[in-house]
């Protein structure tokens, strides 16, 4: 079979380890998953009220221009019913825009470390990737990642707040990026954690879109409204951007159910905003806990904290599983002594905290 050569040694995604798996490896019969980024307060009651009133022929087709739910993100976000593009969770919209925009010819620039679809889906179409390293801080080099850019670079793909650090670019940085990027290359501006941000100096990337005809701004469901298991994001540029994507999104790949949920959960932004105030004290837990125990971290703008231990992350990430506490090794996220934890209810972080405590006793012990 003819193979594409770039594929050959590319390795599919790998989940973590299930609650229920965990469960049965340990023994246990409590288990708190705070690996994934989810919300821990789950979703707005309008999703609820939605479901439970609402009923789908099953043998219908969704509606394949998702007009309900795009007129309602449109009206939200204050842009046109045509500057959007829906896709199976924000990951979609990465790969439509990936196989839109790349090919063997191209080249694209992205920081490292940073969410991982960037470079996969560019592997896939066998683009020149051109990483930059995010600085000791954790923050994009934007003016490093200028000097990647040239007349073959298609896509810059920018994750702000950055995934794994939690990091944002702030405003008067990326605007003045913004003025120097070719007008060939589309940038695209990664929001999955937009919700959560409460910086002052962060930008306004809608209004950006005004100025800036080459940017595209991606955002989801899946984190602060809680509807990862829907898998519904969206990406917002101007009409001639999105008319030139829409072709390759395929035809029905927004589920009926998914669209429905979305539309009622962004009505509910009293949701968000609690949701955004309990992620802020949430980690001021973890900030309080590091500063005790003398660990480094990165501050996040997100609802994960990045956690330096000093010893291999996969290391505190099994002891803490045993425990019956899922968090993520920073060991496949660029930071091998470090774990991410998702920032999850008071009493969920003050658990898996001191549980964090015991790992730090017995690495005493050791010593």
């Amino acid at each position: 079979m003819k193979w594409k050569s770039q594929i050959q040694n590319l390795k599919a995604y790998q989940p973590g380890k299930t609650m229920e798996d965990v469960k049965e490896l340990y023994n246990l019969e409590k288990v708190v998953k705070l690996a994934s980024n989810e919300n821990p307060f789950g979703c707005s009651k309008n999703v609820e009220t939605f479901l439970k009133t609402n009923a789908y022929s099953h043998a219908i087709y969704p509606d394949g221009y998702a007009k309900q739910l795009r007129m309602k993100v449109a009206g939200q976000l204050s842009v046109s019913p045509g500057q959007l593009l829906f896709g199976n969770g924000s990951d979609e919209v990465i790969q439509i825009i990936s196989r839109a925009m790349l090919d063997g010819d191209k080249s694209t620039v992205m920081a490292v470390p940073t969410f991982p679809q960037y470079k996969h889906n560019a592997i896939v179409e066998g683009a020149e990737i051109r990483e930059v390293p995010l600085d000791s801080a954790g923050r994009h080099q934007l003016s490093k990642m200028l000097e990647e850019v040239d007349e073959t670079t298609s896509v810059v793909w920018l994750c702000s707040p950055n995934n794994p650090t939690g990091e944002y670019i702030r405003r008067e940085e990326l605007v003045s990026f913004l003025d120097e990027v070719p007008s060939h290359v589309l940038v695209v501006l990664d929001e999955a954690y937009y919700e959560y941000v409460v910086a002052e100096d962060y930008y306004d990337s809608l209004e950006l879109l005004k100025t800036y005809p080459q940017l595209l701004v991606t955002r989801t469901f899946s984190k602060a409204y809680g509807l990862a298991g829907f898998r519904v994001g969206f990406g917002v540029a101007n009409e001639e951007v999105i008319g030139k994507l829409e072709p390759i999104r395929e035809p029905f790949n927004n589920n009926a159910l998914g669209q429905g949920a979305a539309a009622a959960a962004i009505e509910d932004q009293t949701f968000i905003m609690e949701c955004r105030e309990h992620n802020r004290k949430g980690l001021e837990q973890y900030y309080q806990f590091c500063e005790e125990q003398g660990l480094n971290y990165i501050p996040s703008q997100a609802n994960f904290v990045l956690i330096d231990f000093g010893v291999s992350g996969d290391e505190v990430f099994q002891y803490l599983m045993s425990k019956g506490y899922i968090v993520r090794s920073g060991e496949a996220l660029g930071y091998p002594h470090s774990v991410r934890v998702t920032v999850g209810s008071r009493e969920q972080n003050e658990e898996v905290i001191e549980k964090m405590k015991e790992f730090l006793l017995t690495q005493n012990r050791v010593g």
